[in-house]
């Protein structure tokens, strides 16, 4: 049944929600200013630790190239700065790193396309607002590398928190189990952008995602060797061979991530067999992490299946909110995008280790695409925030209190004005940010690869 402001639950969390208001006004979001003893480069360093050292140059290749790439492998530096940032308490499963590219389409188990968030490996509980904050800031970057005006950028990424106060309180209203059924298909995607040309667009995207199969990767990743063998095409640094070592680590631990599937996919999964595994590099921020190409065949047919095997990190929130209750960073990653995306990837599994490194399994492609986001005209973009900002309400809605979250937000625009302002001003810094990197990597301070890709 459907709450209704006078039903006495709905209306303790809209008290919550004003509490929430009183204590933090929504114009005090739009405020950020950098703590003094903040280095950013230092926190680049520190997850480095972690992190292949030969990979590293690449990361810092990648984050030089431009502001919104800087920003993308940036997380931690921004959940560095948002923590010194007074927050509602309104906490919601964050996607931890809600950037613009963090956002796509793929296939759900009913092989029908959706659009939703694509990246978990930050995942954590946590204040609403932090992954809206993040999200905006990526609209105003993306923006002024598009060379939009700050007027132009700013418009889009108002129309981001718009449209995700206005898709929270809408959910406000909506039973629990129609929410968790809720999902952004391609129907709902086309009606909300305002132009044809760019419905156009939305269109070949989902076509193009089609295409993008396991069948389709073997194409492009795999060649038959002289024994008639399928294997993987090793392009070095990005794509490169395992040793022995490494060998034997993936073939246990796909035998040890098959028991963190539930009974019916361990059924699945016992109908393909390993043929052959890579090193990938993957993504920006994840540049160094132990990331690993699986091919396997069907038993019966030879129907390639390729499955990605990340390690999975502490969240970057971790230090500046409660620590997780899962011991498993794997499961901490499965769990967090179960629970925030509609439908999810079947393959999705968990698994330590040498070392207790923790991982997790995905599929590498299934039907997976996005927008381009170098590419889209002023009006694109501002209904690309649009999407993005609707889509991650109702991923919020999903695990937060959404009454109190709807009725902190409320029914005029300070919140929408207060995420433009700080778009703007984290924007701003990321310039600086990116400048000191460039600054760094000719000093040689850190080493940045020649070339990022």
């Amino acid at each position: 049944m459907t709450k209704t402001v006078a039903d006495p639950v709905a209306g303790a969390t809209m008290s919550a929600g004003r509490s929430a208001r009183a204590a933090v006004p929504r114009s005090s979001l739009g405020e950020f200013h950098r703590a003094p003893d903040c280095d950013p480069i230092a926190i680049l360093q520190r997850q480095a630790r972690t992190r292949l050292p030969e990979l590293v140059p690449i990361r810092y290749a990648r984050m030089a190239a431009g502001q919104f790439p800087f920003l993308r492998g940036a997380p931690a530096i921004m959940a560095a700065d948002l923590a010194t940032t007074p927050h509602t308490g309104l906490t919601v499963q964050l996607c931890g790193d809600a950037h613009l590219s963090n956002f796509g389409i793929f296939a759900s188990p009913e092989r029908s396309l959706v659009f939703d968030l694509n990246d978990f490996d930050e995942t954590l509980r946590g204040p609403f607002e932090w992954d809206v904050k993040r999200l905006v800031a990526s609209v105003v970057v993306a923006a002024r590398e598009r060379g939009l005006t700050d007027a132009e950028a700013v418009d889009a990424a108002r129309a981001a928190a718009t449209s995700y106060r206005e898709c929270m309180r809408r959910l406000a209203g909506l039973d629990s189990l129609t929410i968790w059924y809720e999902q952004m298909d391609e129907d709902t995607v086309a009606n909300m952008v305002s132009r044809p040309k760019f419905r156009e667009g939305v269109d070949k995207t989902f076509e193009a995602a089609r295409k993008r199969t396991s069948l389709g990767a073997l194409r492009k990743l795999a060649c038959t060797d002289a024994d008639g063998v399928t294997r993987i095409r090793h392009r070095p640094p990005l794509l490169t061979p395992v040793d022995y070592v490494d060998a034997q680590t993936v073939e246990q631990v796909f035998v040890a991530y098959r028991s963190s599937l539930p009974e019916e996919r361990r059924v699945l999964v016992d109908r393909y067999r390993i043929v052959d595994y890579a090193h990938k590099v993957v993504g920006v921020g994840s540049v160094g992490t132990r990331c690993y190409v699986v091919l396997t065949v069907d038993r019966d047919t030879g129907g390639p299946l390729f499955l990605q095997m990340k390690e999975a990190e502490k969240s970057v929130l971790e230090p500046h909110l409660a620590a997780t209750r899962f011991r498993h960073q794997g499961h901490r990653v499965v769990h967090g995008q179960r629970l925030l995306q509609t439908s999810s990837d079947i393959f999705l599994g968990w698994v330590s280790g040498p070392n207790d490194r923790h991982y997790y399994f995905r599929q590498l492609r299934d039907m997976k695409g996005g927008a381009d986001i170098s590419v889209l005209t002023k009006s694109a973009l501002r209904d690309y925030a649009r999407i993005c900002g609707h889509t991650l309400a109702r991923a919020h809605a999903r695990s937060g209190d959404r009454i109190a979250i709807a009725d902190y937000l409320g029914g005029g625009e300070a919140f929408d004005k207060a995420m433009a302002q700080f778009a703007l001003t984290y924007a701003d810094q990321t310039v600086a940010d990116h400048r000191e990197l460039l600054r760094a990597i000719d000093s040689g301070r850190v080493a940045a690869a020649a070339s990022a890709y």
